[in-house]
Parts: C-alpha cells; structure tokens; sequence
C-alpha cells in the first residue's frame, strides 16, 4: 500500500503555527494537502513539556490579535472561521515595567472604553500627570496604523489610494518609532520608556524599528489584550492539528524534507530523508530561505542568482535564550506580583540592550513570565511556573561549541536567576523543583529553523514590512514555491506566523486560479 497519493495540489514543509494554519485554508477551500514535520508533534517551538509529571510551558507563549469573545480581532475570527476551537484564557495585565534606575515601576492593563479612551492612559495619568490626553493620542494613531497593516494583508492598492485612505500609514511609514514619539508627541522621557517596553518581543531597538511595527504591537497589545490556551501552547498545537485532518489534510510525522524538487523554475516536488519522492505544483515552505535556496533546492542551478542575494542579504532578527522554572511556593511567597514583567537593571535604553543581545550573556533586560496568574491550574497548589527570557541575535552564539556549549548554559542561566532573585529580595535557587534552559541551539535541533531563529528577518527602516508587503510577489524565485513561517512576511509571534500561514495560502490559491485561467 502506497504511503503517499501520486500528486498533491500542496505540499506544506513544517507543521508548526504557519504551517498548519497554510493547509487549514487551503484544505478548505477543497485543496489536497500533504504535512511533513519532522518531528513528532506539532506546533514548532508553540509547544510544552512533562518534568516530574508536570507540565511546563516551553516559555513566551501569549497570544496577541484575539481580542474578546465579544469583540474578536483578527486571529480569532480566523480560528473561529476554520472551526478551531481553543479554550482561551485572558492574561491579567499587558505588562509591568520596573527600572529603578529610572525610578519607573508601573502595571498597565489592555482595554479601549467604549467613548475611545485607552485603559493604560489613565493608568499613565495616574503616575504622570497631564500625559493622557498624549499617550491616547499616540496609541489612536497606532489603531489606525495597524487598521491599515491588516487591510493591506488581503488588498493591494495604489500609491493615491493608499495616500487617500491610509493616510497615518503613509505619513508614518519612512520613520523609527524613537522619530515618531520624539518629534510628534509631547511626552516626558519616562512615559516614553514605559510605551515602549514591547520593543523586545520585536527584537529592534526603537532607533531603527519601523513605527509600523511599534504601531501593529502596540495598538493589538493594549486594545485586546493577550491570551493563553488552557492546556498550554501543546493543547492550541493539537487543535489545529486535528482540524487539519477534519478537512482532509494528511498529516505525517518524523518525516524530513531534504529536498525540493525544481524543473524549469517550478517545484514539482520534494525528497524525504528516507527516499519518498512526493509530487506537488506548489509546497509552502517553513525552513528559512538561506537553508532553502543554499542546500534544499534540486537541482542547485535552478536557484536564481538575486535568490541566493535576497536569502544573504538579510540580517536574522533576534533568537530565544530562556530559564524555565517549577517553584516549590506560590508566587505571593516569593514576591511574584504581576504575569508579565519588563525589568531593567541599568537606565531603560533599547540601544544599550540591543548591544547587549549581540554578547552572551550579562543582559540588564528581561522578561520574566508567571504563568499561574493567567492560568491558576497550571500548575500543583502551592507551586509556582516561572520562565526568564532574553532575546539576544544568534552572532552572539557564534564562538559556541559542544565543549564549551553546558558551561554557556548554565552561566548565563544563573546570571538571569540571581537577577531576579535580587529584584524579588528571594533567592530563588532555593526554589528550584525543575529547571530546562532553551538556547538557540536547542530550537535549531528541535524545529531545524535556521540559527535557531524564531522571529524570521529584522524589520528595520531598511526593510520594513511596508516594503515587505509591496515586494512580497517579485520575492518568489521560484514558481510555485512560497515561504511559510516567521521568515516571511511578519514574524513576532504566534498570531502573526497563523497570519503568515493565511497569507501564503492566499498566495497560492491566487497564483493556482491565474494557471487555470491561462490554460
């Protein structure tokens, strides 16, 4: 009996968010779709793990763009419209901010009130007198922005139609987010800071970030709030696995895709490690470019030129470095307060903790996640889920080796434990029932992602997603050969690489109708 059917419309490399997200819409709209993920569960690095017979989340894993049941934003009308159903639970707070040396502790919540008003302006206010009437100002000029963004993920439009009715998005487009705030905005310097404490999840410093991006983060952020899944980033994984095959996909496992098979600038194709050759007109692709165009493509020849000029050309946006940790007390007795902390430990400068993120280790900027305060059960009574995570850029992994690879390990990891051991005035080494460290080099073995990168490609004022998204055809080298992950269009986390799925299944169901239609 035959493993494969002779021809699929699509072959889909990866089943992790994008992917799985790709052959949904693909499959229904009554495509035939094949899966191969070379591990064996789904999700990618949306994943989690059992220690001690616990289950522990594998680290950042919010999920932004869904908004309330009664006013959903994008990503859940798109889980809603493929029937994917997810229990989602609302995290208490957007974030908090706390650098002493800035004199800045502060908690704000998501909301916007139903007269336009934003929730954390007035918790702004609050600390800062005079500043609401500026930071609602700011944040309604990042809604119209990200209202663009989102338009413009399923409409082209000309260069008058998008002055006349994208106005914010043009005017705004050609300036960094330290522009934007600097010169549009009356603001003291430590409102400033505490708006921009998100910049991490998008791995660039607010000098060279495009405020399309702050824009997008901020607005979906502080509008709708985040969630996270009930059962864990492996429950939300499952979900869209098993809808998958509800609409016919087949899903294969333990299944590494060598190859991707090229004849006269189309794929037809690709090569299994165990020898199954697969036939298809068009595959999704989740590995990165640089590993596509520099080793996947067969025969070599077939790669263009300005392929292999695209794939070097662009800088990897930043990696993960985390320290998970099973606490044996609740977080009240370790002075765990919030869900979600920005923490500092030098003046609030994303210039000096992009600096930071090229060296290893010795980072002044974390994040530390609590997850019992967005998910009570997830975890025994009395115990504590805590992750610390930097984003540094994988050069600063460069010198790593497997001789010095565990000591990298456990030095950095204990760096980023007494740090927040100090700011909680409890050493939390004391605590310790589990503890895994992620580095780079673990998602690279575990998803095969280039670099172990996770957030795809910079987007700097040298290569925003406006120019993305107005190249993002001619950036096709090969017919019928699409990206499908973090790398392509948007990267930053789970809801944008299920858009990114839904993006490249609109790519190819357009580019299927424009070969029907010229036979």
């Amino acid at each position: 009996m035959a493993f494969y059917k002779d021809n699929y419309d699509v072959i889909v490399i990866g089943g992790a968010l994008a992917g799985m997200s790709c052959a949904m819409r693909l499959a229904s709209e009554g495509k035939s779709v094949l899966v191969l993920e070379r591990h064996n569960l789904p999700g990618g690095v949306a994943t989690s793990f059992v220690r001690s017979g616990i289950e522990m989340e594998a680290t950042l894993h919010e999920m932004m763009s869904l908004g309330p049941v009664e006013d959903p934003l994008y990503i859940r009308k798109y889980l809603d419209e493929m029937k994917v159903a997810i229990d989602w639970l609302r995290v208490p707070e957007a974030y908090e901010l706390y650098s002493p040396e800035d004199n800045i502790d502060i908690e704000l919540h998501a909301g916007r009130r139903s007269d336009g008003t934003w929730v954390c302006a007035d918790e702004i206010e609050a600390q800062y007198p005079g500043t609401r009437a500026e930071v609602n100002r700011l944040l309604e000029l990042c809604l119209s922005v990200y209202n663009s963004t989102l338009f413009l993920n399923e409409h082209s439009l000309s260069k008058l139609q998008m002055l006349l009715k994208h106005e914010a998005l043009v005017k705004t487009a050609g300036y960094s987010a330290k522009e934007v705030l600097d010169t549009a905005f009356v603001l003291p310097e430590p409102v400033k800071k505490i708006l921009s404490a998100y910049w991490i999840y998008v791995g660039q410093p607010l000098s060279t970030l495009p405020f399309t991006i702050y824009s997008f983060l901020m607005a979906d952020y502080m509008m709708g709030g985040s969630y996270v899944a009930r059962g864990f980033s492996h429950e939300m994984a499952m979900a869209m696995q098993n809808r998958c095959e509800e609409l016919g996909v087949q899903f294969e496992y333990c299944q590494n895709v060598e190859k991707i098979l090229v004849k006269d600038g189309h794929v037809y194709g690709v090569r299994t490690s165990r020898g199954d050759e697969i036939h298809a007109r068009y595959v999704a692709s989740a590995p990165y470019p640089n590993t596509v165009y520099g080793k996947m493509i067969e025969p070599q020849s077939e790669v263009p030129a300005q392929a292999r000029k695209y794939a070097n050309a662009m800088p990897m946006s930043v990696t993960n470095f985390s320290v998970v940790l099973l606490l044996d007390k609740k977080p009240e007795d370790l002075n765990i307060r919030s869900y979600s902390v920005f923490s500092s430990e030098v003046p609030f400068d994303t210039d000096v903790f992009w600096a930071q993120g090229k060296k290893l280790g010795n980072w002044s900027y974390l994040t530390t996640i609590c997850l019992n305060y967005a998910n009570p059960d997830a975890v025994p009574e009395g115990m504590t889920s805590l992750s610390i995570t930097n984003l540094p850029l994988p050069e600063a992994f460069a010198e790593v080796n497997a001789d010095n690879y565990y000591e990298m390990k456990r030095t950095i990891a204990k760096q980023m434990i007494d740090t927040v051991s100090k700011r909680l005035g409890v050493n939390l080494l004391d605590h310790v029932q589990e503890i895994e460290v992620e580095s780079p080099m673990t998602i690279a073995r575990y998803t095969g992602m280039y670099q172990g990168g996770i957030y795809g490609y910079q987007h700097s004022m040298v290569n925003s997603v406006v120019g993305r998204l107005e190249d993002v055809e001619r950036e096709q080298y090969i017919k019928g050969l699409v990206g499908c992950a973090s790398h392509q269009l948007v990267g930053d986390g789970m809801a944008c690489n299920i858009n990114n799925g839904k993006i490249a299944s609109k790519m190819i169901l357009e580019e299927m109708k424009k070969e029907a239609a010229a036979k």
